[in-house]
C-alpha cells in the first residue's frame, strides 16, 4: 500500500483529500474540493469501501466542510476508484452528479448483466483470443459489482459544469473509458486530469470486445491527449500519485510511449497468422507474462487488442478469423521473415 499523502490545500479555494483504495497497488484516489457559493463541488468521489468513506468525510472535516454540505459531484469517468462513492455523498448531501454521457451509457450497460452473463462474454473474449482451455477454466468468476449510481446529469465536451461564481470546462479525453473528462478551472489555471495524465504511470488503454468495430480506444487516447497542451493550464491535478507541471512535456512523453509499443507490435506481425495471445506473450510485461494470473492477462491482452487495432486503423496490421472463431493477426505489408 502507498503512504497515504496529507489532505492538502491548494490555494484558490481548492484542497485535495486522499480516499485509500483498499487492496489496490494505486494506493488511492485523490478527490478534489472546490470552492463556491452554493456549496464545494468535489471532482471524483473515491471507491465505495467504508474505509474509504470514513477517510472522506474526515478529510473534509480537516477543512471545515460537512459531508452534507456538498453541492455536486464530478466524475472524470466511470471506474470505481472514482465514482464509488458518489451515490453515497449524494445520498448524505443531496448533491448532483455528473459524469460525460459516454460514460453513463457505460454505467447502464454494467447494470444490465444478468446472472453469469459478464462472466460468459469474457470466457468468450478469452476463447476468441487464442486463451489455452486451462486458463480458461482458471478464470475467476468475480463476485457481481454493483455499479455506480447513475448520475443526474449528462456533460458533454466543452461545457461548464455546475460551479457557481467560477468556470470548470468540461474537456473530453476519451480512451482509457470511453467518456473519460478532464476539467479545466479557467480561473486559476489548474486542470484536473482524472487519469488521462498522470505523472509517472500510464493508464491502462483496453479494447474488451473484438466485435466492436467503431472502437479505437487507444487512437482516441492519442487523439485527446494531443489537446491538452493546447490548454496552457499552469498545473495538472491528477487522480493519483501527485500534482505537476510540465503538462506538455509529459504528455509527449506518453505519446512516445505508446508510438514505441505500437512499433515493437508492428514488427512481430508477420505473414503467419499470430493469435492475440501469442502477440501478448511476446510484448514486455512489468512482472513478465508467464507470472501473470490469468485475469491480469486478460487485461494485458486489452491492452494489446487496442494497439492492434490502432496498427489496423493505420494500415498497419490485418485482422482474420482463424480456426475456431479464434481473432488473428498478420502484417498488412510484406515481411522478410514469415516463419
Amino acid at each position: 500500500m502507498r503512504e497515504m499523502p496529507p489532505v492538502e490545500d491548494l490555494g484558490s479555494g481548492m484542497w485535495s483529500v486522499p480516499v485509500p483504495i483498499p487492496d489496490n497497488p494505486l494506493g488511492y484516489t485523490l478527490v478534489y474540493v472546490l470552492e463556491s457559493p452554493s456549496g464545494p463541488v468535489l471532482v471524483d468521489a473515491g471507491w465505495e469501501h467504508e474505509d474509504s468513506w470514513q477517510t472522506l468525510t474526515s478529510g473534509l472535516e480537516k477543512i471545515g466542510i460537512s459531508i452534507s454540505d456538498i453541492h455536486g459531484v464530478v466524475v472524470t469517468h466511470f471506474h470505481a476508484d472514482h465514482s464509488g462513492l458518489a451515490g453515497r455523498v449524494r445520498e448524505a448531501s443531496g448533491a448532483w452528479i455528473a459524469m460525460h454521457h459516454a460514460d453513463i451509457e457505460m454505467v447502464r450497460r454494467m447494470g444490465s448483466f444478468v446472472g453469469t452473463e459478464r462472466h460468459d462474454f469474457e470466457i468468450g473474449q478469452l476463447r476468441r483470443a487464442g486463451a489455452s482451455p486451462a486458463e480458461l477454466a482458471d478464470f475467476p468468476k468475480a463476485p457481481r459489482m454493483d455499479p455506480p449510481a447513475l448520475p443526474d446529469r449528462a456533460l458533454s465536451h466543452g461545457e461548464l459544469v455546475d460551479l457557481p461564481g467560477r468556470e470548470l470546462r468540461v474537456v473530453w479525453t476519451p480512451g482509457h473509458s470511453p467518456g473519460h473528462i478532464c476539467l479545466y478551472l479557467e480561473d486559476s489555471g489548474h486542470l484536473f486530469t482524472g487519469d488521462h495524465v498522470l505523472p509517472r504511470i500510464t493508464p491502462h488503454i483496453g479494447l474488451y470486445s473484438f466485435d466492436d468495430e467503431d472502437s479505437d480506444p487507444l487512437g482516441t487516447f492519442l487523439d485527446s491527449l494531443e489537446q491538452i497542451p493546447k490548454i496552457k493550464a499552469a498545473e495538472a491535478l491528477p487522480a493519483h500519485e501527485r500534482r505537476f507541471t510540465g503538462i506538455a512535456e509529459r504528455t509527449a512523453a506518453i505519446i512516445e510511449h505508446h508510438e514505441a509499443k505500437l512499433e515493437r507490435l508492428a514488427d512481430l506481425l508477420t505473414t503467419r497468422p499470430a493469435t492475440l495471445w501469442e502477440l501478448s506473450s511476446a510484448m514486455p510485461w512489468r512482472h513478465g507474462w508467464e507470472s501473470l494470473p490469468i485475469a491480469a492477462r486478460r487485461m494485458a491482452a486489452a491492452e494489446t487488442a487496442a494497439h492492434l487495432r490502432t496498427l489496423e486503423r493505420r494500415g498497419l496490421a490485418t485482422r482474420r478469423l482463424g480456426a475456431g472463431g479464434v481473432v488473428q493477426w498478420t502484417a498488412s505489408r510484406p515481411s522478410a521473415d514469415t516463419r
